[in-house]
């Protein structure tokens, strides 16, 4: 079936008979409704990262019917992944995330295409931000988010940043396709990026899974043109608590100073 184009939308359905079941869900919601739906199926999502926060924002924007994921990872699944990486398991173990996640979600949705990504760089790494509708950043390091946000800043593509440690998580959405924006870098001096890892210091399993699957949510409201103003939500587990504040550009911003 050829990739439908939402623009191509003149009141008659692109979608079969099985995608207007598996959509339907959505298509009832007037904010989607069936041109929503055809969006998604014709929009591309870039994904850095496949573990604890990038599984369950895959599995998401999968079973939402976003027609083609850029997946990337350069790790192995290892046995202390299983923990919190849901979309991998036992069986993957020694496996390429990339090569284990295109299994489970195209399990979950044939209808997908899903393009692997091994070799993601600094050098590399415009080409496929200019290919993406939208970039979701599930990384786990200061060093990686920067030269994300610098691409996307560049690219003016909307990026959906989110990061868990210990009890705490938040999430930071970015929609530089529209309005001037601050961006990520706005937030963090570089020296931060010298910073441990999650890995260092541990994480509360479902913590990913609350982050991620809010990661999942603000990519496909982005990616069905829903504006929203830059924005940073922090999430305590602990206290099961959210906060939400406006994201202050930085005059000083290496970045996107010229942007904003």
């Amino acid at each position: 079936m050829p990739k439908p184009k939402c623009n191509d939308y003149t009141g008659l359905t692109l979608m079969n008979d099985e995608q207007l079941l598996r959509y339907s869900r959505h298509i009832f919601l007037p904010e989607i409704d069936i041109a929503g739906q055809e969006k998604l199926l014709s929009s591309t999502v870039l994904l850095v990262g496949l573990g604890g926060l990038g599984s369950p924002i895959a599995l998401y924007l999968a079973a939402s019917g976003v027609g083609r994921l850029l997946l990337t990872d350069r790790e192995k699944v290892e046995l202390s992944n299983l923990q919190r990486q849901i979309i991998h398991s036992s069986n993957s173990l020694d496996e390429m995330k990339t090569t284990s996640a295109a299994r489970a979600l195209h399990a979950l949705n044939p209808d997908i295409k899903l393009d692997l990504i091994d070799d993601l760089t600094a050098e590399n790494l415009d080409k496929y931000v200019a290919l993406a509708d939208c970039v979701v950043d599930g990384s786990d390091n200061f060093t990686t988010r920067f030269v994300i946000n610098r691409a996307c800043v560049k690219a003016r593509v909307p990026l959906v940043s989110g990061a868990a440690i210990q009890f705490n998580g938040q999430l930071c959405v970015f929609d530089f396709k529209h309005d001037p924006t601050p961006c990520y870098q706005c937030l963090y001096p570089d020296d931060i990026a010298q910073e441990n890892r999650c890995q260092d210091s541990g994480v509360i399993a479902p913590l990913v899974g609350v982050i991620g699957s809010l990661q999942a949510l603000e990519a496909i409201k982005l990616l069905l043109g829903m504006r929203m103003k830059s924005q940073l939500l922090q999430f305590d587990a602990r206290a099961l608590g959210f906060r939400s504040s406006k994201i202050v550009p930085d005059p000083k911003c290496s970045v996107c100073t010229d942007q904003c």
